[in-house]
């Protein structure tokens, strides 16, 4: 059995009879439709109740959205405390290759949401995914500032070309 999905205007199919989650292009797609699918399929998985207890998954959502942006983004998973994701915010723009991030406007949107727990996330539209100096320091100003509320940092992932998790380098 096929299921003929939304995304991408009907060039999409869900397997229904394959296990797991398969889907199958129906016709020719541009790589800027290609692209468009996988940011229409990650921001439905990060719909409010989501559970985000997988590292991976979590890594593969954030990158179908921040790759190929073409100037840096600064966003912000709120999670309850069965991390469960509240609410997505990308909540600062910058440039090619900056973006300001204010530690009173996360705190604000912490409180906001209720969340107990936050994952930030950014991307570098160079294609890097290694994190600089300045988002090893922001990321420590931020958490910080969190602590202050009761609010955990659970990891920080850069986007690029790759994905890198903070929490993975034990950077958190």
């Amino acid at each position: 059995m096929q299921y003929q999905s939304s995304y991408g205007q009907g060039k999409l199919q869900e397997l229904r009879d394959a296990p797991g989650e398969y889907y199958q292009l129906t016709e020719p797609v541009t790589p800027d439709e290609l692209l468009a699918i996988a940011q229409a399929m990650a921001n439905d998985r990060l719909c409010s109740g989501t559970s985000l207890t997988s590292p991976e998954q979590t890594k593969l959502t954030l990158s179908a959205l921040l790759q190929g942006m073409e100037r840096e983004v600064f966003g912000v998973l709120f999670v309850n405390n069965q991390h469960q994701l509240i609410e997505f915010e990308i909540l600062f723009y910058g440039t090619i290759d900056a973006a300001s991030v204010y530690p009173r406007e996360v705190v604000k949107r912490a409180l906001l949401w209720n969340a107990s727990a936050v994952i930030f996330c950014h991307n570098h539209p160079s294609g890097s995914a290694e994190p600089s100096q300045a988002d090893r320091r922001i990321t420590r100003r931020l958490k910080d500032a969190l602590a202050l509320v009761d609010v955990t940092v659970l990891d920080h992932f850069v986007v690029g070309r790759d994905v890198t998790s903070f929490a993975k380098r034990g950077w958190i």
